[in-house]
């Protein structure tokens, strides 16, 4: 009986994993192989081992492809590299470390089969693997995209994700190449009415390496979803700001022009301020229909309609 085509591609960013990857590799490669699953490993400019690590893995399995990067791209331009060489139907991204476990993929892959999903997400809600400033950091970035835009995603920068593959190969052209991929795409994907789920799973600590995550990733992170949410819905930012300035200056102008001292200077730059924030809002929706028309071309029809 001849084997069937592979549907799921598991999509590996790896940068100074040398460490970690004999252990992930040990355990992956045979579980791909029964599966039928492609594996993509993407060596993001490392500096350590990790080249010659995969290079030695490539002899042991027939479906496992390593992609070098001559330089760092960051941790959204290796998924870029790994999602744009995928020919399955679903792709799968997973974390180098070791913290996400193999019965997942699974259960992520049923899920999205089952639903006809377009993007499921393994949420982390519960785990306790992070320090209390990571969990810090996630908490405000959370507070801060649900405060841009409805959303009743927990985990949005999740690494571990499957997607419908040829959507994603469209959105990835707007995300960024840092760690701020994980949270513009999932954001790209809710904007553009795409079915998107959640699912609970499990985290296990880090065996090795370190973790390159700190405060800067976090300041992207927010700069990227604030752009993320100008593409996609410049008024939600531009309108509360235009109406804030605008009454803020009729609340200062009006006791100056009962008492007869005429127009303040003051509150008519606020008034000027908030029509010009107004019209920026305007100019910024028309650019963004635009782009989105451009993200949306020769999307399959099913995608479009979920």
């Amino acid at each position: 009986m001849p084997p069937q085509d592979s549907q799921l591609t598991i999509i590996i960013p790896a940068y100074n994993e040398a460490a970690s990857l004999p252990q992930l590799l040990h355990e992956l490669l045979p579980f791909a192989q029964l599966k039928n699953f492609k594996v993509i490993i993407v060596n993001d400019g490392s500096k350590d081992d990790t080249r010659a690590v995969l290079e030695r893995s490539t002899t042991l399995s027939e479906n496992i492809s390593i992609i070098n990067h001559k330089v760092n791209r960051g941790y959204g331009g290796a998924l870029k590299s790994g999602i744009n060489k995928a020919r399955t139907q679903y792709c799968i991204t997973i974390d180098a470390d070791g913290q996400h476990s193999l019965s997942d993929i699974d259960r992520l892959l049923n899920t999205i089969k089952e639903t006809n999903a377009d993007l499921v997400i393994g949420s982390r809600k519960g785990n306790s693997e992070s320090g209390y400033y990571r969990e810090f950091g996630k908490t405000i970035l959370r507070w801060v995209a649900k405060l841009l835009m409805p959303l009743k995603i927990y985990d949005i920068n999740s690494g571990i994700k499957i997607y419908d593959t040829k959507l994603a190969q469209k959105y990835i052209q707007i995300c960024p190449d840092s760690m701020a991929f994980s949270d513009v795409i999932t954001l790209t994907f809710v904007y553009q009415r795409n079915l998107v789920l959640e699912i609970p799973v499990t985290i296990n600590q880090r065996k090795a390496g370190k973790s390159t995550i700190g405060m800067r990733t976090a300041f992207e992170t927010l700069i990227e979803i604030i752009n993320i949410v100008v593409l996609f819905n410049p008024l939600r930012i531009f309108l509360p700001l235009s109406f804030i300035f605008i009454l803020a200056s009729i609340i200062w102008e009006v006791p100056i022009f009962l008492s007869g001292q005429g127009v303040s200077i003051g509150a008519l730059l606020g008034f000027m301020t908030g029509i010009i924030f107004f019209l920026l809002g305007l100019i910024a929706e028309q650019l963004g229909n635009i782009r989105r028309l451009n993200i949306n071309e020769n999307i399959p029809p099913k995608s479009i309609n979920s």
